[in-house]
């Protein structure tokens, strides 16, 4: 069975580049356009990893990260921030947060792809 991943990015080329890269080596992707869609997702189904950008509309990923800490199914499911930032101060929030570990934008798909194996399997 693929493993499942959601990926949430509120750019659209964003969103279909990782799913593109992630479902050619075998992941199944369910996609969302922001914190507070992601959650509507994360409805008890099993996912292997969450991949969030940092700055989104309506809930970032770090106020993602602890939301989907909270949920019981989730708390162990590893969650990779995408960001521009190398800003210390949001790394430091993401991983407060819960945060597993971060990909630095922009990403080439090899990085992406290490990535994804290491936390998923």
């Amino acid at each position: 069975m693929a493993k499942r991943l959601l990926i949430v990015d509120d750019s659209a080329a964003v969103r279909q580049s990782v799913s593109y890269v992630l479902e050619q080596a075998g992941y199944e992707v369910v996609q969302a356009v922001d914190g507070a869609d992601a959650l509507t997702k994360l409805d008890g189904s099993p996912f292997h990893l969450v991949v969030t950008d940092v700055n989104m509309p309506n809930m970032d990923g770090i106020e993602l990260t602890a939301n989907i800490r909270k949920i019981e199914a989730y708390k162990f499911t590893p969650v990779v921030m995408l960001t521009t930032e190398s800003q210390e101060s949001k790394m430091a929030a993401g991983k407060e947060a819960g945060a597993t570990g971060w990909i630095v934008k922009p990403f080439n798909s090899d990085k992406l792809l290490q990535v994804v194996k290491r936390l998923a399997g």
